[in-house]
């Protein structure tokens, strides 16, 4: 994976402003994925991210990229530690449910929605998507949103502001590892 591919599917997690990035992973071999990864976490690690591969596959993986400290925050938010509950994860805590989506992407049963917790999406628009599925939003950028939608507007906008700035300064030679903010 080339470092600007990585810079555009997770530039707002490495300046800070959002918690995680969900986005695939196309391989040669498991062995290639794996030293991929860990090259990595140890370029991103003393910034204070991690690298996880939530579903592996033959030649594809799911990647997150997050911030530990911002999601063990985002998850304890009383909104998202319900919705955890309500969907049969067994703690709020970081290690614990990254744990169970790990497993509930790799049964392949069904997709589990509740992974907008792991992303900076507001609960009450995962919460919404859970419950009324396409019906209802009022706008759709990073995600479906049933809640504010001005604020998610602003969110996508920073989104994308971020994303292209970040390229922009990759383009010119700025690496990985400075335009990464450490523990935002």
């Amino acid at each position: 994976m080339s470092e600007q591919q990585f810079i555009r599917s997770t530039a707002p997690t490495l300046a800070g402003i959002k918690t995680g990035s969900l986005f695939p992973f196309r391989y040669a071999s498991k062995s290639d994925a794996i030293w991929e990864l860990r090259r990595y976490n140890h370029r991103l690690r003393p910034k204070g991210l991690r690298l996880l591969p939530l579903r592996m596959t033959e030649n594809f993986a799911m990647l997150y990229l997050y911030r530990p400290g911002q999601l063990g925050a985002d998850l304890q938010n009383a909104e998202a530690a319900s919705l955890l509950r309500s969907a049969g994860y067994p703690a709020c805590d970081e290690t614990g449910c990254l744990r169970e989506l790990c497993r509930r992407l790799g049964s392949g049963d069904s997709f589990p929605h509740e992974i907008g917790l792991f992303l900076s999406y507001p609960p009450e628009d995962v919460r919404g998507f859970i419950e009324h599925r396409d019906r209802g939003c009022k706008c759709v950028g990073c995600w479906k949103v049933y809640g504010d939608e001005q604020a998610a507007r602003k969110k996508f906008s920073l989104f994308k502001q971020c994303t292209d700035c970040y390229l922009r300064r990759n383009a010119l030679g700025c690496s990985l590892e400075r335009l990464t903010v450490k523990n935002a």
